[in-house]
């Protein structure tokens, strides 16, 4: 029949263009993921190289970092809910153009003699910035795919997209400290550039698909932020076990943070070039890989245990120890293997415990309860910056990541307590987990990631 044969076509024709406009949207995604990942990679390896070279000293350098962290506490909750109402592309050019502001303003600071003030005024902003991007491309990603009617799997397209970002990171990573070694300054410039390219980009490629922004008002922000608030309270800090996760996340987060800028000058130190930033960009890759290398062995250690708890504890003893180490360490080549150590332990940390609280958090609540977790991280990592900056004017590096790697000993009993109460967050699938990802099974769907072979067991 004619009218049968047409409309079969017309079926066949509607799922050709949707299979394109999904392929466009997976393309523009690793673009602009890979893009933005790349930029803000190129100064990773020298932000406090240049801080010192601008006339702060360590002291100061901590305090314009802990700026950059109080920024990003100060607007998750607010940016989120733009993100949520005016839409994820609004928050995501808003998220590129505050960066690529406040990086060439940065330079400015440095070039002008503005001071740990002024350092401090730009951190801020620029932690503006980073929370507009937080989650909005993920979403937009999830929204878009959905919209053009995708049939495939979202876990491999966020699998695909972690080898891209990956990738780009180590790139930007290397590449910022190469041009560091010329000028400073110039991993900065070259960001900026590479962020005016991914905002052009984004303004033609990335269209709000399946959301329909909706009007904020001003005067209902707060109100919208005090029901976040409420939610976060609700449902994670007066969650017992998801309380203790964070008091130990306020610990080891906050020293993560203070570390990650503290080993620059001292390994440098150790290495007897402070000039050598082409080295300080090569071990910055060389965390980022550890880490990822932390990430693939959480498949491989679930399957000799049952609870998720039981890799928070081993990965956090290792964690601490690979800490003092490197403040005990008194020559490179032997302070250098105990910090990516501790890189390697937090990437088994992190999935499985982003398993843990994913399975234990209502859906509906998820994403308000995992942004409240990030606000205590970051918490602690404004505190430790300062505490620890202290140590390190009037003490040594070294000696702050011996009381700071300590003080992440107290994170261990913390986890043993969440172990006591058990549940099904707890919980690895499987026997002893070996029949799936310790992370990946907690997940939810679009972002879990399972690379077990499943056996049939039918018989």
């Amino acid at each position: 029949m004619p009218s049968g044969d047409t409309g079969d076509a017309t079926a066949k024709r509607r799922g050709s263009q949707n299979t394109h406009s999904s392929r466009r949207v997976i393309r523009s995604y690793f673009a602009i993921a890979g893009a933005y990942t790349m930029a803000a990679a190129l100064i990773w390896g020298v932000n406090t190289l240049y801080l010192l070279d601008s006339g702060l000293d360590i002291l100061g350098v901590f305090i314009a970092n802990s700026a950059f962290t109080a920024g990003m506490v100060l607007f998750e909750i607010p940016t989120g809910v733009l993100a949520d109402t005016r839409g994820r592309r609004m928050s995501f050019l808003l998220s590129v153009a505050i960066l690529l502001i406040t990086t060439l303003c940065y330079v400015a600071v440095g070039e002008f003699g503005g001071g740990l003030l002024g350092f401090a005024i730009v951190s801020v902003v620029m932690g503006l910035g980073f929370t507009f991007y937080s989650g909005a491309v993920e979403a937009w990603l999830v929204d878009a795919l959905k919209a053009t009617g995708h049939r495939g799997d979202l876990d491999s397209v966020f699998a695909r997209g972690a080898i891209v970002t990956g990738a780009a990171m180590l790139v930007g990573t290397l590449g910022g400290g190469l041009l560091g070694t010329f000028n400073l300054a110039l991993p900065f410039l070259v960001r900026a550039a590479l962020l005016g390219v991914v905002f052009v980009f984004a303004w033609y490629a990335m269209h709000d698909l399946g959301f329909s922004p909706r009007v904020l008002r001003l005067g209902s922000l707060p109100s919208e932020m005090n029901a976040i608030a409420k939610a976060g309270v609700a449902y994670g800090w007066k969650n017992p076990p998801i309380r203790l996760l964070m008091v130990a996340a306020f610990l080891q987060i906050g020293f993560t943070t203070w570390a990650w800028y503290a080993w620059q000058p001292h390994l440098l130190d150790l290495w007897g070039d402070d000039g050598a930033v082409w080295l300080a960009g090569m071990i910055a890759a060389l965390v980022a890989v550890a880490a990822m290398i932390g990430n693939g062995v959480v498949e491989w250690f679930s399957r000799f245990c049952g609870k998720r708890t039981t890799l928070m504890l081993w990965g956090g003893g290792v964690f601490t120890a690979a800490s003092v180490g490197v403040g005990l360490g008194e020559s490179f080549w032997v302070t250098l293997p105990f910090l990516l150590l501790m890189a390697v332990a937090l990437g088994v940390m992190g999935p499985v415990r982003q398993a843990y609280l994913h399975k234990v958090i209502p859906s509906e609540q998820r994403a308000t309860v995992i942004s409240f977790d990030s606000m205590i991280g970051n918490a602690g990592g404004i505190g430790m910056q300062s505490g620890l900056g202290y140590v390190s004017k009037h003490h040594s590096i070294p000696f702050g990541f011996l009381a700071g790697g300590l003080a992440t000993l107290l994170a261990v009993p913390v986890v043993f307590l969440v172990r006591r109460f058990g549940g099904l967050g707890d919980v690895i699938v499987g026997a002893a987990g070996k029949r799936g990802p310790c992370a990946a099974q907690g997940l939810p769907d679009v972002i879990a990631v399972d690379a077990t072979a499943r056996v049939d067991t039918a018989d």
